[in-house]
């Protein structure tokens, strides 16, 4: 069975209330189980940052704090694979820099065997791409920053 789909499953089984799985494929047997203790985990891993903002009130770079949020996000619409460009030989749809308007294809997201192209919801200039090529997303995971 390939990694990819495995990976896939293990990222259904996290987004559902699937508690286990077990799938046949000729003489090859998977089974993935979630343990509710797992669930914990990522909350505990995203309590860290928060722990800084927290403390950047008092200091005198409040302002700058505040004006991260303007940055405009574009976020992953469903779980599955992100790639920046149509095929592995052909150039990105977008770059850092890159002017993009509303309705523009900006990446792909591999989803379940079927390549969903991924346009932009708003105008603006990407200013940075938050995930590498090839690499899993979640569900409304940012993808691009846009000025």
């Amino acid at each position: 069975m390939d990694i990819r789909k495995i990976k896939k499953l293990i990222e259904l089984i996290t987004e559902s209330d699937v508690e286990e799985l077990e799938i046949k494929e000729g003489e090859e047997t998977i089974r993935i189980s979630r343990r509710s203790q797992q669930s914990g985990n990522p909350v505990m891993m995203t309590q860290p940052p928060q722990a800084p903002l927290a403390q950047t009130p008092a200091s005198t770079e409040a302002a700058p704090v505040a004006s991260k949020p303007a940055a405009i996000t574009i976020n992953a619409p469903m779980v599955g694979t992100f790639y920046r460009s149509p095929s592995p030989q052909s150039s990105p749809f977008v770059e850092v820099g890159q002017n993009v308007k509303e309705g523009d294809v900006i990446c792909i997201i591999e989803a379940m065997k079927m390549m969903n192209q991924i346009e932009a919801d708003r105008s603006g200039v990407i200013q940075s791409i938050e995930i590498n090529d090839g690499e899993p997303v979640e569900f409304d995971q940012v993808l691009f920053t846009l000025a």
